[in-house]
């Protein structure tokens, strides 16, 4: 069967289910996202009444694929993990540790299973902590429906792309949210940079998968990484900066001293 065909007989698949087709040509199969369990779980969500459309590709990352759809008149984000070519290793690091998460098996489906539950249960406990985040609705297997950060059908843009006004209370804002992701919702987001905030009028934190609790027995390591990303990346911007140590000192309550 071509490729064509594949994708005629999958776009087919998703209309039986009930699932309006938005962007038809960003929906390849080729692209190892729409697999035998993800349609099993898409059913289930669309059965559910938590999906009604699916649209264009939104972003298309190490792990998985992020798409606009719609739930009624509600736009919402469908995050995608891809079984396959999931990076078993690097999810073990985070997983492994993380008290959550002790009973799963370290089959890569399982892993994957995780990963998405624990995206969506540190995006809640962000969220409880009254921090900006995408707010999560749904899961199920590797997917993940939150809402959508943008304007009509385009996201709001990476940190990294901005022609930020106003630096210097951006980067205190940034290490506001640090402060409080690790204080108040105990966790550390573990993979934080330029690329995993979004910005529209203030930051907003995403990609939160890796995030995990303070009791992990990586998260200061994470925590210090996170911080040292973020001033590389408002230093190059001409703000001034703390040190690193300054920083986690601050937020952490220790004394680590410089080397």
């Amino acid at each position: 069967m071509s490729i064509e065909q594949q994708e005629e007989a999958f776009d087919k698949r998703l209309a039986e289910m009930g699932i309006r087709i938005k962007d038809a040509n960003n929906l390849k199969v080729s692209e190892n996202v729409f697999d035998e369990v993800t349609l099993l779980a898409l059913y289930k969500l669309v059965h559910k009444k938590w999906l009604t459309a699916i649209g264009g590709s939104i972003s298309t990352g190490k792990e998985a694929n992020v798409f606009l759809g719609e739930r009624g008149d509600a736009a919402v984000a469908i995050k995608i993990y891809r079984i396959q070519s999931a990076n078993f290793t690097t999810m073990s690091s985070y997983i492994t540790g993380d008290r959550r998460f002790s009973h799963v098996k370290k089959s890569k489906k399982e892993l994957v299973f995780a990963w998405t539950k624990k995206e969506f249960s540190n995006l809640a406990r962000a969220q409880e902590a009254g921090l900006p985040v995408p707010e999560p609705l749904v899961w199920d297997r590797n997917i993940l429906i939150m809402s959508f950060l943008g304007e009509g059908e385009c996201p709001y843009p990476q940190l990294r792309n901005v022609a930020i006004d106003n630096p210097a209370d951006t980067y205190e804002s940034v290490i506001a949210m640090i402060d409080t992701l690790y204080n108040k919702a105990e966790l550390v987001h573990g993979d934080l940079s330029e690329f995993n905030i979004l910005y529209h009028d203030h930051p907003y934190l995403i990609d939160m998968g890796q995030s995990v609790t303070r009791d992990h027995p990586r998260a200061l390591q994470f925590l210090m990484r996170d911080i040292r990303n973020v001033i590389r990346f408002f230093k190059k911007k001409g703000c001034r900066v703390k040190t690193e140590y300054e920083v986690f000192n601050a937020i952490t309550g220790l004394n680590v001293a410089e080397p």
